[in-house]
């Protein structure tokens, strides 16, 4: 009996190694060969410390980069490839956001709790508003002139008017929260609610929840960006490696693909129907987006710390800025579509 014993413990042991060797190769993209090539890559100002979003005025070609670890903003001319000037003291900056429209750029500093507003053509500090715990992704909404700020530890969005700068409300969640995006077509704001793993839906002129749309499949929503002609919305799970197609129509989770560990900054080429998923992990996941369902065409490790990601609709180059490039220092990565 105890040999007969041993022998059941050592097959359990095996079936298991064999469920964790399959589960783990599940939820981890299998290597392949990028969709891109490289172009080029512009050297940065500062440390290698850590980069957070960033955001791009296609039309002027210009790239404006939060360097969180540096509490500064970096603005970069990607058709020059060179940068153009630093903005200093935006204190453990986040989030930025670019309106071509007002001229105007949006950074969340996060060591202050507060929205810093900037100039885009002379990087002058023009306005700041306070926030919520912890500022982080940002939203604009052309119809009212306000920009939304993700308070992620606060849960709950601080609403900024985008001409004076001042705070128009706060609209409170329930949770911690993720990103934010506007929704034009139906004219309403998505926000993650990471901690309860859904999408809440808020009327932008009363800054109140009006419904929740239920996950499932999802471990902590963080990143977020939407396919408002198209009708989806795109969510990724950084809990577990998921990236998550929502139809903004039916309310419902569509589709599901497996994303690198640790999915952060999402970016979408409309005029490609591409869409980038960067992961903390390094890896970046390549999808196309036609026909109603992503489909993964390419996923990889890029560099490390390759979590950021913008997408130029022009061009359709997207660009990644990384603690460390090709010299050892501090770069934004280009790249375009491989033929």
């Amino acid at each position: 009996m105890k040999g007969r014993w041993w022998a059941l413990v050592a097959l359990g042991v095996l079936v298991l190694a064999i469920v964790v060797v399959a589960a783990t190769t599940y939820l981890r993209p299998q290597p392949s060969s990028l969709p891109l090539r490289a172009v080029g890559e512009v050297d940065l100002p500062g440390g290698g410390s850590r980069f957070d979003y960033a955001s791009l005025d296609p039309d002027r070609g210009l790239l404006f980069v939060a360097h969180l670890g540096a509490s500064e903003v970096v603005e970069v001319d990607v058709r020059a490839s060179r940068v153009v000037r630093v903005i200093p003291n935006v204190s453990q900056v986040h989030g930025v956001l670019v309106v071509p429209a007002l001229h105007r750029v949006y950074a969340t500093a996060t060591g202050r709790n507060e929205v810093v507003v900037l100039d885009e053509d002379t990087g002058q500090v023009i306005g700041r508003a306070p926030t919520g715990d912890y500022p982080d992704g940002l939203a604009y909404d052309a119809r009212r002139n306000a920009v939304w700020t993700t308070n992620e530890r606060g849960g709950t969005e601080t609403v900024v008017d985008a001409a004076t700068g001042a705070v128009r409300g706060t609209a409170v969640l329930g949770g911690e929260v993720g990103n934010v995006a506007y929704d034009p077509v139906a004219d309403r704001m998505l926000v993650d609610v990471q901690s309860r793993n859904e999408l809440a839906v808020l009327d932008p002129t009363t800054l109140a929840v009006t419904r929740r749309i239920a996950l499932p499949g999802c471990d902590h929503d963080h990143g977020l960006a939407l396919a408002p002609v198209q009708r989806q919305a795109f969510v990724a799970c950084d809990g577990n490696a998921r990236l998550l197609t929502v139809g903004l129509d039916s309310e419902k989770v569509s589709g599901t693909a497996n994303v690198g560990r640790d999915p952060d900054v999402l970016a979408y080429d409309p005029g490609l129907n591409r869409l980038y998923v960067a992961a903390e992990s390094g890896w970046l996941t390549v999808l196309d987006a036609r026909g109603g369902q992503p489909v993964v065409i390419g996923s990889g490790f890029l560099a490390t710390d390759a979590h950021v990601v913008a997408a130029d609709p022009l061009t359709h180059h997207s660009y990644y800025p990384v603690p460390a490039g090709t010299t050892g220092h501090p770069a934004l990565l280009d790249r375009e579509p491989a033929p």
